[in-house]
């Protein structure tokens, strides 16, 4: 971190910390990933099929990757800006209670049933590496964003380790109601929400377990790509959220739920008090 007696007023605002300022960030985040799409938007169109974003490698470069590859980037530089950035990508020295590792073993299943049940025919190994490379650019993202700076903003302001994964799991949830904007249906992009609350907290549990912000980064980039190629894409929403028709890929889809019910657990299994860092 920086020495306080040589931040500036930039850094100091950001070192207070606090929900609100965690809700500003992302609110910040969303605002410019959504002008930076627009914006790439008017000048690729004419090279990606708008009717199937993730069909082919060169959509999915232009529509998908280069506005979240440039999100990431961002993120970097805003940490860097504020002196964070070896802080975030530290070995936490505070280890945690072994159970936590029951949200890494249940995040890693279902991305490898869904990649044993994917209809892999429709799929060229172009366009696989192009979506494997985009969920690598999401997870890095907003993970960057929800368990590092987000994380950090909210044990600044001294929250208990108990209120930082709560805080930090809603504002998680709370970035993809950008899909509103996009026209998806609400009832299944609050269900979303709900779902990326409960995805959100097995990130923070893998994040304390691990100690190390790249796990849950891998972890989150192992998810959105098998569940993209396990959909057909993330145009079929209903897909996405259900998880396809192969018996595999809809057992998969379950442990949404478990994300959430053993994220409830974890809230009364987790200190009322701040966290050694």
């Amino acid at each position: 971190m920086t020495d306080q007696t040589t931040e500036n007023a930039w850094q100091r605002f950001w070192a207070r910390g606090g929900w609100w300022r965690s809700i500003l960030l992302a609110a910040v985040y969303l605002l410019v990933y959504l002008g930076i799409s627009q914006l790439i938007g008017l000048f690729v169109r004419p090279f990606i099929d708008l009717d199937d974003l993730y069909g082919d490698p060169v959509s999915v470069l232009l529509a998908s990757i280069l506005p979240i590859g440039l999100m990431g980037l961002l993120l970097l530089l805003f940490a860097r800006s504020l002196g964070w950035l070896p802080h975030l990508f530290r070995r936490r020295t505070a280890r945690a209670p072994r159970w936590m590792w029951i949200a890494v073993a249940i995040t890693v299943v279902p991305p490898v049933m869904k990649l044993a049940g994917t209809d892999w025919s429709r799929f060229t190994p172009a366009l696989v590496l192009a979506i494997l490379f985009f969920g690598l650019c999401v997870g890095f993202a907003e993970e960057l964003l929800t368990r590092g700076l987000t994380v950090e903003l909210l044990e600044h302001h001294g929250y208990s380790e108990r209120a930082v994964y709560v805080l930090s799991s809603v504002v998680f949830g709370l970035i993809h109601l950008q899909n509103l904007l996009g026209g998806g249906n609400p009832l299944l992009v609050f269900a979303t929400v709900g779902y990326a609350m409960g995805f959100g907290a097995m990130m923070f549990l893998a994040l304390r377990v691990s100690r190390w912000l790249i796990v849950p980064m891998l972890l989150h980039a192992l998810t959105d790509p098998t569940t993209l190629m396990a959909a057909g894409g993330l145009n079929d929403a209903h897909a996405v959220v259900t998880g396809g028709s192969h018996a595999l890929v809809t057992f998969a889809s379950l442990f949404n739920f478990v994300y959430i019910a053993f994220g409830i657990v974890a809230v009364f299994l987790l200190p009322g008090r701040k966290r050694a860092l």
